[in-house]
């Protein structure tokens, strides 16, 4: 702190300090505990259906808490579905039942098949997948499934706030629906595409 107007002072910094940490060699402990939280974040997929690996022609995915809800609302709102699978992970921001049961109440990650065609699976993922189990959670789900001829539909959302348009947000009509969509899929496209330059994050761009 300075005691009179003008002075200059050094501030404290913690220039170097990083190389040295990096420096710093990991101990047992360190190593040890490394590993354990490793473990705790990998993610478990169960399935209730003996046959691996899934024959699926669709798969919609659901991904965010209003994405899932609009699958409760309009899609799964009937008898027509059966739980067939879960994914259990731990994060920051989800935790998993730490049971061994196939279909945990409390999970945050569910599969539902189309009773009249089993081809069709859902999946209602309304809990957060942090960025380093990303590749595992996609590694896994799609690891199970047979992927030849499989058409892979994302439900998705973002704050309008993140939409960039050259028009005035405030006069947008909300809620709007966009599509990305891959130069595999030949079929009419249910809306208008996303226009450059926004982008999709995380899960769904994963």
């Amino acid at each position: 702190m300075a005691t009179f107007f003008g002075e200059v002072v050094v501030a404290p910094s913690r220039a170097g300090l990083d190389e040295e940490e990096e420096a710093r060699e990991e101990t047992p402990e360190d190593r040890e505990i490394r590993r354990e939280i490793e473990k705790k974040r990998e993610i478990d997929v169960l399935w209730s259906c003996a046959e691996q690996p899934l024959v699926c022609s669709r798969f919609i995915v659901a991904i965010g808490r209003n994405a899932a809800a609009f699958l409760s609302s309009f899609i799964l709102d009937s008898v027509c579905w059966e739980v067939v699978g879960v994914v259990k992970l731990w994060n920051e921001w989800c935790r998993t039942s730490s049971t061994t049961n196939v279909l945990p109440t409390d999970s945050f990650c569910l599969f539902y098949r189309l009773i009249s065609d089993p081809t069709v699976l859902l999946c209602q993922c309304s809990c957060y997948v942090a960025e380093d189990q990303q590749f595992q959670w996609l590694e896994k789900v799609f690891g199970s499934m047979e992927k030849k001829g499989l058409q892979v539909t994302i439900l998705s959302t973002c704050p309008v706030a993140d939409y960039k348009t050259q028009e005035s947000t405030l006069t947008l009509v909300s809620p709007f629906l966009k599509a990305l969509k891959t130069k595999e899929f030949q079929e009419q496209v249910c809306c208008p595409l996303l226009e450059q330059p926004n982008i999709v994050r995380d899960l769904p761009a994963a």
